[in-house]
């Protein structure tokens, strides 16, 4: 089944991103506790500020990732859908669009595919549409060809 491959994909997308973010704090707060008391003071809290600056920064991007991984936990990707909604693969006139999270292009079988959030205009423009209908996306008509 193709929609448990596209899941997976999703899956290590996110955990990989977490993981760089985590690294990433990581090294911030090593920096910081790097940083020295010199002469010349105000360096030293400029180092500081900056270095809990990026904690901050990605201290937000963590707990977005982290969302971005329960939304797509809350997908059944062995179950089957007859529209395009959250878990859906729908292929149309512009391609295969797997509704979950916001990870891009995936390849699977030497096939491209996007993984789209159902936030996406993408999916909001699809969303409810059967197999044979169509919408209207950018201003040009989308065609569903099938939903998975």
């Amino acid at each position: 089944m193709l929609k448990p491959e596209l899941y997976a994909a999703c899956q290590r997308f996110a955990e990989q991103r977490i993981q760089a973010i985590e690294a990433a704090i990581r090294a911030a707060q090593e920096s910081a506790n790097a940083e020295t008391k010199s002469s010349a003071g105000d360096k030293y809290e400029t180092g500081r500020a900056m270095a809990q600056n990026e904690r901050d920064r990605n201290a937000v991007q963590l707990h977005e990732a982290k969302q971005l991984l329960g939304e797509l936990q809350r997908i059944t990707p062995e179950r089957a859908c007859d529209a395009v909604r959250p878990g859906a693969l729908a292929h149309t006139s512009l391609g295969r669009f797997y509704i979950s999270i916001s990870a891009g292009k995936l390849t699977v079988g030497g096939v491209d595919y996007f993984a789209v959030s159902a936030a996406a205009p993408v999916a909001q423009a699809l969303s409810g549409k059967r197999a044979g209908e169509s919408a209207t996306f950018n201003g040009k008509p989308i065609r569903v060809d099938a939903v998975e």
